[in-house]
């Protein structure tokens, strides 16, 4: 396409299509070029939707592609930097590459977006680095607990996402959380245990109750009720108290702290029968 100016110290001819269209009037001059304008881009819509254009354009790229292919630019390494936990075959399918293949072929976004679909990945970065090297780093998810749910276990991240059961017997020292809507709440409440290092080495599950509130299990068998409203300051409260008077080392079931003025302990069985014996000492 030509694109000629015009100089302004040239008059135009009399009788040319400019002189023409000031004769006729600027509104109807510029009526005049507004159809030819739309004229020509209707022509070029036509075009395209007949596919001439598009079919060009895709000739002309795939000869370019082969030219660059001709030139040496073809696939021969793969670098992928932060891959822990990923599967080597599981990035190389994401990738959709063969050795030989030419650099240019190849869709840097298209296969950002099938490596993020895979359940270890956060995040990927993905590059073509000529003449024949595609560059791939990856952000892997970091495990955070572990979800029961219908019997089976699989990882969460620390975001709540969940990752899956690839890899899950390495992080079987995870806590465990239990319920429908846990993982996306787990983060929190791991953030929220980890204010109290030496009680939470000691939580072996927690279950999400209701779609509210969290109990959670120690591992010597007591139950902690922890309320909806402010589980912190419960939290807290349930430290000082065991380092104050032992409370997690006595002999209970349960304890609810789901009131702020009040503690609720429930005793074991064969507590609650030495507490009814005559000269209990309570």
């Amino acid at each position: 396409m030509r694109f000629v100016t015009r100089s302004r110290s040239k008059p135009p001819r009399r009788g040319g299509w400019t002189s023409r269209l000031r004769r006729i009037g600027p509104p109807i001059a510029l009526g005049f070029v507004l159809v030819l304008t739309l004229v020509t881009i209707g022509g070029l819509a036509l075009l395209w939707r007949s596919g001439t254009i598009a079919a060009e354009i895709d000739e002309l790229r795939a000869a370019v592609v082969a030219r660059s292919a001709d030139m040496g630019m073809t696939v021969h390494a793969v670098l992928v930097e932060g891959r822990d936990e990923t599967p080597r075959e599981s990035v190389l399918a994401a990738l959709g590459v063969t050795r030989g293949q030419p650099l240019l072929a190849f869709d840097p976004a298209a296969a950002k977006q099938r490596l993020e679909r895979l359940s270890w990945v956060r995040e990927a970065a993905v590059e073509r680095r000529f003449p024949g090297t595609i560059a791939v780093r990856l952000v892997e998810r970091r495990p955070l607990a572990l979800w029961q749910r219908d019997g089976k276990l699989a990882l969460v991240d620390d975001t709540g996402t969940v990752i899956g059961r690839d890899g899950i017997a390495r992080y079987a020292s995870l806590p465990i959380v239990v319920g429908d809507d846990a993982p996306r709440h787990a983060p929190a409440l791991l953030a929220m245990l980890a204010s109290e290092p030496q009680l939470k080495a000691h939580v072996s599950a927690a279950v999400w109750v209701s779609g509210r509130r969290w109990n959670l299990h120690f591992d010597n068998g007591i139950d902690v009720r922890l309320p909806e409203e402010r589980p912190e300051a419960a939290w807290t409260r349930l430290a000082n108290l065991d380092r104050s008077y032992g409370v997690l080392q006595r002999d209970l079931i349960a304890i609810d702290l789901r009131m702020n003025d009040r503690l609720i302990l429930q005793l074991s069985p064969a507590a609650a029968r030495r507490l009814r014996e005559p000269g209990a000492d309570t």
